[in-house]
């Protein structure tokens, strides 16, 4: 299973829309640089990155006629080619970056506040994955993203 780097996105304050950039270090048991979810120890589980597939956030236009733009997910990392809800459990990489997928990152009502109405329901079961990060490195927009066998 493999995918890639669509985008990155990265806020360093509540509430504030996630902009975009290309490249973003990634630090173990802490999170991304930047992000308002960095942290100074370890990160809780499943909170040092978030990712979603661009497929998922395409989908909800088609079906459910909701059009976000994929940094409006609150999302740090769109793939494109991979299934994120597969790696539950398992260990992946991003670039060179090891991470472990903790669990699914399904909607809140917060997302939906400051979105759009419906995005719970056209986001629930494919809004993406929390995941820790297990090794430090870059991440990189064009970045490979491939499960461990």
């Amino acid at each position: 299973m493999t995918g890639r780097v669509e985008g990155i996105y990265i806020s360093p304050e509540k509430g504030r829309l996630p902009e975009p950039v290309e490249s973003v270090r990634a630090l173990a048991g802490r999170g991304l640089e930047g992000n308002r979810y960095f942290f100074d120890g370890d990160a809780p589980a499943g909170q040092a990155l978030t990712l979603i597939a661009a497929e998922a956030v395409e989908a909800m236009e088609q079906e459910d006629g909701i059009s976000l733009e994929p940094r409006e997910t609150r999302r740090n990392v769109v793939t494109r080619g991979i299934d994120v809800n597969e790696l539950v459990g398992k260990r992946f990489r991003v670039g060179q970056v090891e991470c472990l997928g903790v669990e699914l990152c399904e909607p809140c009502t917060t997302l939906q506040g400051m979105t759009k109405p419906g995005v719970i329901k056209g986001l629930t079961h494919r809004g993406g994955l929390n995941a820790d990060i297990l090794s430090d490195g870059e991440i990189s927009v064009g970045d490979a993203v491939v499960a461990d066998a």
